[in-house]
């Protein structure tokens, strides 16, 4: 059965490219009304044009408590509501601990932590107007477990993982469910580097798409994840399951 997000308005945060257009293109299929947000403005745009009329781009710095405001606003005075927010924008880097720069580690935790944290803030009381909602926090695999140079970005996402947990303690009496999705090595522009789509250290071997993560926000968006808050789901192909054993190779009958 296909999921129905027919009424509903979501708001999505760096849908310009990658994930968020992926997360943005399916709500939007699906039959949502959707406001693509990000600070890449013709990318952003050409976006929500191939979309249609069900789409529309606001720039957002997620950093920015007054641009959450406008954000918000927009998907309020544009289509009535706010009903799901995609707390998608992030920055990505990786670096040793002993060698990071402090100040990227700031600039990692303002827009993969912070950001979040505002948006959070930003929508409760649209959201609480309308009898509820849901909150996605785009986490990530390195949220779920220790991962070499990942000091920056780990701490961030680990971070929203907490972030989700005790939001969806606080809001859950107004309706609104929070939870978190972790996503391993996709195929988008932070991956491309990779040069391949093989994934030896996921069971399932290979990199995972960009519609395979919308797939499961469009899930968590709907009424049918109604008894679903405070979870957190990887989508990594099993990476996160544990360390894929090697064992010896064997011969013959030996």
């Amino acid at each position: 059965m296909s999921v129905d997000l027919t009424g509903k308005v979501a708001l999505v945060t760096g849908a310009a490219r990658g994930m968020g257009e992926a997360e943005a293109r399916l709500l939007a299929a699906r039959g949502a009304k959707v406001v693509l947000t990000d600070v890449l403005e013709t990318e952003g745009e050409a976006t929500a044009a191939s979309i249609g009329s069900s789409a529309r781009f606001v720039r957002h710095d997620v950093t920015d408590e007054k641009a959450w405001e406008a954000a918000v606003a927009a998907a309020v005075d544009g289509f009535g509501r706010l009903d799901v927010l995609v707390n998608n924008a992030a920055i990505y880097t990786t670096s040793p601990i002993v060698e990071e720069d402090p100040a990227r580690l700031e600039a990692v935790l303002r827009v993969d932590l912070i950001g979040p944290f505002l948006g959070i803030r930003a929508v409760a009381g649209a959201m609480k107007a309308h009898g509820g909602g849901s909150i996605v926090n785009i986490s990530s695999q390195a949220g779920l477990q220790g991962m070499w140079g990942h000091g920056a970005y780990g701490a961030a996402k680990w971070g929203l993982r907490g972030l989700t947990k005790t939001a969806a303690l606080e809001l859950g009496a107004d309706g609104i469910r929070v939870n978190s999705v972790h996503p391993g090595a996709i195929a988008t522009a932070m991956t491309a580097h990779l040069g391949t789509k093989e994934h030896a250290g996921a069971p399932l071997g290979r990199v995972g798409e960009p519609e395979e993560v919308a797939r499961l926000v469009a899930f968590l968006a709907s009424d049918d994840s109604s008894y679903l808050s405070g979870a957190e789901l990887a989508v990594d192909g099993g990476a996160s399951a544990g360390r894929m054993p090697v064992f010896p190779q064997r011969g013959g009958d030996a």
